[in-house]
C-alpha cells in the first residue's frame, strides 16, 4: 500500500510559520495515499510529540477502537490534524511529596496556529482525496466548515459540503469549488472527560460503518 507524506518543503515552511507560538514538535500526518477515511483532530498531544505518531496514549487507544468496530485499522486510514504541533500552557502541579513543580500542559490550538498550518492539511486533503473525511471535535470541524459549525449539532451527520481552505494572497480562508464528504464526531479523548458523550459517539460510528457498507449515501 503507497503511503503518502508531505513534502519536507511544506513541513519546513509549516514549522517557520508557526514557530513564534507556544508549540513544540512536529508530528506528520500518516496514512496511505488512497485512504478509506482522513481522519481530522484539532493537534498532537504530549504522547504524539514523543511517538512522532498521530492518536497516540489513551485517545488513540479509544479511536483506534471506533475504527475496528467498523472494520478498519490504522493502516486504511490517513491520520492529520488542523495543527501538527502541539501547543501547550505552563501551569503548576503538586507533585505526592507535596512540591510544587511547573509543567506543560496540553491546550487548543488558536486561530492563527491553525492559520499557520493550513496550508498542510490543504495539501494532505488535495493529494489524498479522501471518499470523507471525518473531523474529531470541534476545532477539525470548524476549521474546514466554519466556525459557525459546532459538534453537538451536526455529530453523526454525512455533509456533502464545500470546505475551506487558506488563500495567502487574500489573507483568509474560502470556500474550495468542489463538494466533499465530511462526517462529523467526537474527539475521542471528550469521553474522558464527558462519559455522557461516549453514547452519541458511538452511535455515529456505528452510522459511519453503515455509510461506508452502502458506499456513502445517506
Amino acid at each position: 500500500m503507497s503511503m503518502y507524506r508531505i513534502s519536507e518543503e511544506l513541513a519546513e515552511l509549516g514549522k517557520k510559520r508557526i514557530a513564534d507560538f507556544a508549540v513544540e514538535g512536529f508530528v506528520w500526518g500518516s496514512g496511505p495515499q488512497s485512504p478509506a477515511l482522513m481522519l481530522v483532530g484539532e493537534a498532537p498531544g504530549e504522547n504524539e510529540v514523543e511517538t512522532g505518531i498521530p492518536f497516540t496514549g489513551r485517545a488513540g487507544k479509544e479511536l483506534m477502537a471506533s475504527l475496528e468496530g467498523i472494520g478498519l485499522e490504522r493502516e486504511d486510514v490517513y491520520i492529520t490534524s488542523a495543527v501538527r504541533s502541539r501547543p501547550y500552557k505552563w501551569g503548576e502541579k503538586r507533585t505526592r511529596s507535596g512540591e510544587v513543580v511547573t509543567r506543560k500542559y496540553n491546550r487548543a490550538p488558536n486561530k492563527k496556529e491553525i492559520i499557520a498550518h493550513a496550508p498542510i492539511l490543504d495539501e494532505e486533503i488535495r493529494a489524498v482525496k479522501p471518499p470523507v473525511i471525518v473531523t474529531l471535535g470541534n476545532i477539525g470541524l470548524q476549521r474546514l466548515v466554519g466556525r459557525e459549525a459546532k459538534i453537538m449539532q451536526l455529530h453523526g451527520t454525512l455533509m456533502e459540503t464545500p470546505i475551506l481552505y487558506w488563500d495567502e494572497d487574500s489573507g483568509s480562508f474560502l470556500e474550495t469549488q468542489e463538494s466533499y464528504h465530511i462526517f462529523p464526531t467526537f474527539h475521542p479523548a471528550s469521553v474522558f472527560y464527558n462519559p455522557a458523550v461516549r453514547e452519541h459517539k458511538d452511535a455515529d460510528w456505528e452510522k459511519l460503518g453503515r455509510l461506508l457498507r452502502n458506499e456513502v449515501h445517506e
